[in-house]
C-alpha cells in the first residue's frame, strides 16, 4: 500500500475510533491538494460517506488534522466520557424512551438487559430507568467493559458481570440473575431466554426481545418444539436493525478493527486475499468495507442464493478449504464451528465479525504471543501453534479489539428495543417468536431522517388512490 493511501486509511479509522461515530452516510470535507487528500476523497465514498462541506472535516498534515462540527474530536477519555457521548447522539432512542415515560408504559415494571455492555448498552439501559422502569443489566463474562460497568453502579443500576467467571460458576450466576424477576428480558444471543426456559424460571416473565440473527434461530426451533413458553419479539428482524446494524455498523466496526489490530503488527490488511465467510447482512458489511479498503475478497457460503448474491456484487467465491490458504478469513457466519483446524492451519489470519461461542474450534492453550515484523506485539494478536495468526482470540473483533458497533447504529438497534417493549406491554401476544408491525420501521426511519435534517417524499394523492383501486387500469371502460 502506498503511504498516502495508508495515511488515509488510519485517518479515517481513527475519527471511528476516537468517535464511535460512523462513516457511511455522514458529511465529510477534505482539505488539501496533497496525495494524501487526494486518497481521502477516493477512499471516503467508498466507504458510503458523502463528500461535501460540515460535519467532519479531513485536514491531513494540520495541527488539527480531523474536525467534528467546526471543533476538535470529542475527549472521550473516560468512561462517564464514553457513556456520555453515545448518550448525545442517541436521540432517536432518546425520543422514544421518552414517549414511554410520557405514557407511563413501563413504570413500576422490572427490566432485565442481557447483551454487551459498553456505553450504548449503557444508555439502553439510562434510558428505560428514566422511562420508570426498575433495570438491572447482566453481561457474560466476556462481553464486559468493566469501566462502563462501574459507571452504571455509581448512576444506580445493578450490573452483574465478571469477566473471571466460566463455566458452573458463569451459569450460576445468570441464574442467579434471572432469579431477580422481571417482566421483560432484552436479550442478544437469547442465551438468557433460553437459560429461563431450561431452569423453569420462564413463567413469570411477560415477554422478551431478541438483538440477532444467532439468537432467533434457536428460539424458532424452541417455537416449533413447543417448549417456548413467552412471547419474543424478533427485533433482528426489523428492517431500521438489520438492514443497518448488520451491514453499515458490524461491517464498518469489525473490518476497522481488524486493520487496527494487524497494523500494531506491521501487518498491511491489504498483505494477502480476504475470505468471508457467510453472506448474510453481516457478510454483506464486511466485504463491501474489505473491498473499500482495496482488500481483494473473495466469499464462501453454504446457501447457494446468497453466493448467487456475492457473486452479482462482484465477488469471486469459492469453497472455504480452497480459499483459505494465505488468506485472511473472517467469519461472519454466526454459526458454531464455522472456522475448523484444518482451516485454522491453513489461513494467514482469522478473525470473527459478530460471533458465537466456539465460531472457530480454537483450543485458546493453542495461542502464544506474536511478534511483528516491526518489533511490535499486541494483545490482540496471537499464533494458533503454527498456524494462523487469531485476531482477538477469535471473539467478537469489535468487541474485544474495538468498541462495538458505531454508536448512530446501535441508537437504530436501540429505538427497534425500546418499540419492542412497548409493543409487548400493549399487545397480549401468545407464546412464540413474533415481528414488529411495519409501523416500527417507519416510525424509527422518520424519526432518524428528521434528526439529520433530511427530508423525503410523500405519494400524491393520485398515486394513493390508484393503489386502492384493484382491477387492471389496462382494461378500466371496456366490456367484453
Amino acid at each position: 500500500m502506498t503511504d498516502e493511501i495508508s495515511t488515509a486509511q488510519r485517518l479515517v479509522r481513527r475519527f471511528a475510533r476516537e468517535t464511535n461515530l460512523l462513516v457511511s452516510g455522514r458529511d465529510f470535507s477534505v482539505v488539501g491538494t496533497d496525495a494524501v487528500a487526494d486518497a481521502l476523497r477516493s477512499l471516503l465514498p467508498a466507504l458510503g460517506a458523502r463528500l461535501g462541506d460540515g460535519g467532519v472535516t479531513f485536514a491531513p498534515g494540520g495541527s488539527c488534522e480531523i474536525l467534528l462540527d467546526g471543533g476538535p474530536l470529542p475527549v472521550r477519555e473516560t468512561a462517564e466520557d464514553r457513556v456520555d457521548a453515545a448518550g448525545r447522539h442517541m436521540s432517536v432512542a432518546t425520543a422514544l424512551a421518552a414517549r414511554l415515560g410520557d405514557a407511563g408504559t413501563v413504570r413500576g415494571l422490572r427490566i432485565g438487559i442481557a447483551m454487551v455492555l459498553e456505553p450504548k448498552t449503557a444508555q439502553l439501559a439510562l434510558l428505560l430507568r428514566d422511562a420508570g422502569a426498575t433495570v438491572a443489566v447482566y453481561a457474560h463474562p466476556d462481553e464486559i467493559d468493566v469501566e462502563v460497568a462501574a459507571v452504571l453502579r455509581r448512576r444506580g443500576i445493578p450490573v452483574d458481570g465478571d469477566p473471571s467467571l466460566s463455566g458452573a460458576a458463569e451459569r450460576a450466576a445468570a441464574v442467579d440473575f434471572l432469579r431477580g424477576g422481571f417482566d421483560l428480558l432484552l436479550d442478544d444471543g437469547s442465551h438468557l431466554i433460553r437459560l429461563a426456559h431450561e431452569e423453569g424460571l420462564a413463567a413469570d416473565l411477560r415477554g422478551a426481545a431478541e438483538e440477532t440473527t444467532s439468537g432467533l434461530t434457536p428460539l424458532r426451533l424452541m417455537e416449533r418444539e413447543g417448549v417456548l413458553e413467552i412471547p419474543v419479539i424478533a427485533v433482528n428482524d426489523a428492517l431500521t436493525k438489520t438492514s443497518f446494524d448488520n451491514r453499515y455498523g458490524t461491517g464498518q466496526s469489525c473490518v476497522f478493527a481488524i486493520a487496527d489490530a494487524l497494523d500494531a503488527v506491521g501487518i498491511d490488511l491489504r498483505d494477502q486475499p480476504a475470505v468471508v465467510v457467510g453472506y448474510g447482512p453481516v457478510g454483506e458489511g464486511v466485504a463491501a468495507h474489505l473491498r473499500a479498503l482495496g482488500v481483494d475478497v473473495f466469499v464462501t457460503e453454504t446457501d447457494p442464493v446468497r453466493a448467487l448474491r456475492a457473486a452479482h456484487d462482484g465477488f469471486r467465491i469459492g469453497r472455504l478449504h480452497d480459499l483459505a490458504p494465505g488468506a485472511l478469513v473472517v467469519s461472519a457466519t454466526g454459526a458454531p464451528h464455522t472456522i475448523d483446524a484444518e482451516v485454522l492451519r491453513a489461513a494467514a489470519i482469522v478473525a470473527v465479525a459478530g460471533g458465537v461461542p466456539h465460531e472457530v474450534d480454537l483450543d485458546p492453550a493453542m495461542l502464544r504471543p506474536y511478534t511483528g515484523e516491526n518489533g511490535q506485539a499486541s494483545s490482540a494478536v496471537e499464533r494458533a501453534g503454527d498456524g494462523a495468526l487469531v485476531i482477538a482470540r477469535a471473539g467478537c473483533v469489535n468487541l474485544s479489539a474495538g468498541e462495538g458497533n458505531p454508536i448512530e447504529i446501535m441508537d437504530l438497534s436501540f429505538s427497534v428495543q425500546l418499540f419492542a417493549v412497548g409493543h409487548l406491554l400493549a399487545h397480549d401476544l401468545p407464546p412464540g417468536v413474533h415481528p414488529l408491525p411495519s409501523d416500527a420501521d417507519t416510525t424509527i426511519g422518520a424519526a432518524a431522517l428528521a434528526a439529520r435534517g433530511e427530508r423525503i417524499d410523500q405519494r400524491s394523492p393520485a398515486q394513493v388512490e390508484a393503489q386502492q383501486e384493484w382491477r387492471s387500469p389496462r382494461f378500466r371502460g371496456e366490456s367484453a
